[in-house]
């Protein structure tokens, strides 16, 4: 089917063991699940890596958010712990499509177990979808309505490709069955018997001539059809998430439709970050207000609401210090309750030199804590210094270290100090 909701490139889950991603065992409790997920999705957030390695951090960060909508469900954990990954990407498994012994036996020899009579239908692939989402779309829930180019069953020839009255005639490479046997290499040198649908009669068993192909589908059986589709992504959604439309997929004769299937990816954000049912941003303030208070909205939420904060006076905001806001966070899926948000304090300090008047420095200088009490030495040694370095730095000074073979300790009656070695 083509067009959609602002979609990008399906992708399915990746192959990986959602225990290992996580870092735990697979007798792990749900608190050590969730431990241990908080911490990996700390560590991979997007927002919180250098840019060059952004790319490769947001694909770990999906893959772990997944590991933990899966594994922090009991029913979803059982059906990954029996059937892997197939249970939630359409190969297999409770949640994809049924593999049933009469569909393989009618669909080859015309029956099943239960003795001659008519296919059960088959049911048609999915189709998955990447649907990207604000942060304040999944705060506050989004309906979205589009227009999608869809294929349908033939309503003049009722999916047959033929005209009417026109007695189908058995596909000869396949001779009705649909399916037809193919060698397939499995590895250099290795083949196997497998099959395959006809690509003659398209699994339908029988062809038509030209002439007697329908006029509106040319003998394909199914027609094009503008159709409108509403996605309702409900409040609170994470990321990964799925949003199912049931039987939306393209139709195919003699099968069920499938279904479309929307992978939601939740975009970064320029102020909050999320974690879970929680969000975090930065709470700024001016070096007087960690020093004497204030009362000021402080930044504007999801919903545009404004979060005031009060701070009393004689209560210090130091860099780091974190505010929790309880209630203020993302919301549950169920009920009223939400998670909860969390200031990080960055303290905003003046430019230099801001302080020109002597008397106003005099004044500071009094109200301010008195400096520390000087250390006692034995000499003072007044150094240089630099402002404004590169802690990357730290570790790559040069020195004498790893030049042994430049300096030799000579014992000629002096001191013992090393001496240059002569060339």
């Amino acid at each position: 089917m083509d067009g959609g909701p602002d979609t990008g490139p399906a992708s399915g889950p990746e192959e990986a063991d959602l225990y290992v991603l996580l870092g735990i065992d697979k007798s792990a409790t749900p608190d050590e699940i969730k431990k241990a997920y908080r911490k990996a999705a700390l560590q991979h957030h997007p927002d919180k890596v250098p840019e060059e390695i952004r790319e490769e951090s947001e694909a770990k960060f999906k893959a772990i958010s997944q590991a933990y909508e899966i594994l922090r469900d009991e029913d979803k954990r059982h059906l990954y712990d029996t059937h892997g990954m197939a249970a939630f990407d359409g190969r297999g498994g409770p949640s994809g499509p049924e593999v049933d012994l009469n569909d393989v036996l009618s669909q080859m020899f015309g029956f099943g177990m239960g003795g001659p009579g008519p296919r059960r239908p088959r049911r048609g692939p999915d189709e998955d979808q990447e649907y990207k989402v604000t942060l304040e779309e999944l705060y506050k829930g989004k309906t979205v309505k589009f227009s999608a180019d869809k294929q349908i069953v033939c309503g003049t020839c009722k999916g047959t490709g033929a005209k009417a009255n026109v007695k189908p005639q058995q596909c000869e490479k396949c001779r009705g069955a649909g399916v037809s046997e193919a060698f397939q290499q499995i590895g250099p040198g290795l083949v196997r018997k497998a099959t395959v649908l006809c690509d003659r009669c398209e699994g339908s068993g029988n062809f038509h001539k030209e002439k007697d192909r329908c006029k509106k589908c040319k003998g394909k059986r199914t027609v094009s059809e503008k159709k409108v589709l509403e996605v309702y992504i409900p409040r609170g959604s994470m990321n990964g998430e799925r949003i199912v439309l049931e039987g939306e997929a393209d139709q195919f004769p003699d099968q069920t439709p499938g279904d479309i299937v929307f992978h939601l990816v939740e975009e970064s954000h320029a102020v909050f970050t999320r974690l879970g049912h929680d969000l975090s941003a930065e709470l700024t303030v001016t070096l007087a207000e960690a020093l004497s208070g204030f009362s000021r909205v402080v930044l504007t939420h999801l919903d545009g609401r404004g979060i005031q904060i009060t701070r009393p006076r004689g209560k210090i905001l130091r860099p780091g210090d974190v505010l929790k806001v309880p209630g203020e966070g993302m919301p549950l899926k169920r009920g009223e309750a939400k998670g909860d948000l969390y200031l990080i304090t960055k303290v905003e300090f003046p430019e230099d030199d801001w302080l020109k008047d002597d008397k106003e420095y005099d004044i500071i200088n009094k109200l301010l804590p008195p400096p520390a009490t000087p250390l006692k030495v034995d000499e003072v040694d007044e150094v240089h210094y630099e402002d404004n370095v590169d802690i990357d730095q730290f570790g790559s000074s040069h020195g004498r270290q790893g030049m042994g073979s430049q300096w030799e300790e000579e014992d000629d009656g002096d001191d013992g100090a090393p001496q240059c070695q002569q060339q």
